[in-house]
């Protein structure tokens, strides 16, 4: 596999290519010219779809994918493409954090988990990690009741494999009202808190 590409210009070699995934255009334009500027051959979608499509032509060596898009979710799209390449490496990003998507994407694949907002910097600082960090710091003080509802409507929602009315149902919630939920964003994230 390709290395991640240096700034080092005297020292030739081939481009890493890199799959971004996001269905927010300005992100997206703003985050392709920053890793273009970096030394990597980029290549953009807005959903889960054609990101796979682009990804079954020509099997990219790096990835960043956004969690929540219109259609499938990221953690589609970390599955087909960890059974398409195995050695992705990939970063998946989310404005809605929680525990359990997090170990979803990691347990999936992914390289590495961040909250947003993120730069061009720190998402290559994420393809780079090899391992975990036993130096973080822990948390002394419990998670919130808002919090705890949260991670366990995120943890039956991976147990559904996305699925709304059937996490809905297991929730024993009425749809729209989970809807609503999710649409919330979730209070203090402890694991932007915790990296």
């Amino acid at each position: 596999m390709t290395q991640i590409p240096t700034d080092n210009p005297s020292q030739p070699e081939e481009s890493a290519t890199l799959l971004l995934v996001d269905d927010d255009e300005d992100f997206l334009n703003m985050l392709s010219l920053a890793m273009t500027k970096r030394g990597f051959l980029v290549s953009v979608a807005n959903d889960v779809a054609h990101a796979f499509e682009l990804a079954q032509n020509d099997p990219p060596e790096f990835a960043v994918i956004d969690l929540k898009m219109p259609g499938n979710s990221g953690l589609v799209l970390v599955r087909q493409l960890a059974g398409l390449e195995a050695g992705t490496k990939m970063v998946v990003l989310t404005g809605y954090a929680s525990i359990t998507t997090a170990i979803e994407a990691i347990k999936l694949g992914a390289t590495h988990y961040l909250a947003k907002p993120v730069d061009a910097d720190e998402i290559l600082a994420a393809f780079e990690k090899q391992s975990g960090n036993a130096e973080v710091e822990l948390s002394s003080t419990p998670l919130s009741v808002d919090r705890l509802e949260w991670e366990h409507i995120q943890r039956i929602l991976a147990e559904n494999g996305g699925n709304i009315s059937a996490t809905a149902r297991s929730l024993n919630m009425h749809r729209r009202t989970l809807q609503r939920k999710l649409n919330k964003k979730p209070c203090a994230n402890p694991i932007q808190n915790h990296q």
